[in-house]
């Protein structure tokens, strides 16, 4: 009997190990609460659409990835935090769509450190680009070539008095610099280069100094409720100019935040038109956001279903018990990997992603034209 006990206790300890084995922990920083939270919820629910489909599917060799997901509530230093717990006490295989120029900076010695890739981090600041980071894989276009192409549609408009506003930090920099490269381009200049705290915007002294400019067009640099607040103060004081804002408002959530205030907005976008069922990966993430209630997507939870694609096919390859070293290789030799009518390729010299971007305004039922 003592035996039997023995036996019975062995293969509870060797099922118990094979359970742990089989789970490939990813780790997620990002702001579930906080200015950007809104967006953050839909990328995030974007990526859990393809990443439950596999793994109910169990094709990763058996293996289940769970998600582990801290908030960073926005900030740098929490986001820097919690990566550090991530890959030092949870042991994730890599980090995936964190959330914000700042906060990938600061993690960015870590995965040096540590030899952890960062998957599709969900900014497009050109420092992830270029010069190539080992460590960071990048699925989105950049914010400068956004930046730039939303200065060319305003001068094919017509329209050549253009104000910018941009957050104080890394982020708007960034986004002010491929501004410029398309006001170059255009053989304009700015009527007005205004900077926002990132966490207390001064509207009352940010609108004025943009009225007094009387532009057609402001470029808007910010995230989430920062922006939505200083349209919103914009339009309280009757300014009718155009408003544009980057990809990384590109949700819902930002639209609600918006009101009354979202009509005409325009937002540019790194990923197709969530209608375009001529994409293969809109449809696809259609169907699964459908058998789980939901009836249409938002650009943030396609760039999120994106971003697991691209994940899962690394750890695929990396497969089976997959490395950070493992999946390094992995995704550096990724090619011309189809996405569903978008195609990523990878090299040890070229970590960009896809070079889409594109616009879309924010028409009278509060959704997103293109």
């Amino acid at each position: 009997m003592k035996w039997f006990h023995t036996c019975l206790l062995a293969a509870a300890v060797s099922w118990t190990a094979g359970t742990a084995r089989a789970q490939i922990l990813i780790g997620q920083t990002v702001g579930l609460t906080g200015p950007v939270a809104a967006t953050v919820k839909e990328a995030v629910d974007g990526a859990k659409l393809y990443i439950d489909s596999v793994n109910a599917k169990g094709v990763i060799r058996g293996e289940k990835i769970e998600l582990v997901t801290l908030d960073d509530k926005f900030d740098p230093k929490i986001a820097a935090a919690n990566a550090n717990t991530l890959i030092n006490e949870k042991n994730v295989v890599a980090l995936f769509l964190n959330r914000g120029t700042p906060h990938t900076e600061a993690i960015m010695p870590l995965l040096e450190k540590h030899g952890v890739a960062l998957v599709a981090p969900s900014t497009g600041a050109m420092l992830l680009h270029s010069p190539v980071n080992r460590y960071i894989f990048n699925v989105r276009s950049s914010y400068q070539r956004e930046a730039a192409k939303a200065v060319a549609h305003l001068h094919t408009l017509g329209i050549d008095r253009i104000a910018v506003v941009h957050v104080d930090d890394s982020f708007g920099t960034d986004a002010l610099e491929g501004a410029n490269k398309g006001f170059a381009k255009a053989n304009l200049k700015p009527v007005a280069v205004v900077k926002a705290d990132r966490n207390k915007p001064d509207y009352p002294a940010i609108v004025p100094a943009l009225a007094k400019t009387t532009p057609q067009a402001i470029l808007w640099f910010g995230s989430g409720t920062a922006v939505a607040d200083g349209i919103k103060a914009l339009r309280a004081a009757g300014s009718a100019a155009q408003v544009v804002t980057l990809s990384n408002n590109a949700s819902a959530g930002f639209i609600k935040a918006l009101g009354d205030a979202s009509r005409g907005v325009i937002v540019t976008q790194v990923f197709p038109y969530e209608k375009s069922f001529s994409y293969g990966i809109v449809k696809e993430a259609l169907e699964l956001a459908k058998a789980k209630g939901l009836n249409e997507i938002s650009p943030a939870i396609l760039e999120g279903y994106a971003a697991a694609k691209v994940l899962i096919e690394a750890l695929r390859r990396a497969s089976p018990n997959p490395t950070r070293q493992k999946l390094l290789a992995a995704l550096e030799s990724l090619q011309k990997f189809d996405l569903g009518g978008l195609e990523i390729s990878y090299s040890p010299d070229d970590h960009t992603g896809l070079d889409f971007a594109d616009l879309s305004i924010i028409g009278n039922d509060g959704k997103f034209k293109r």
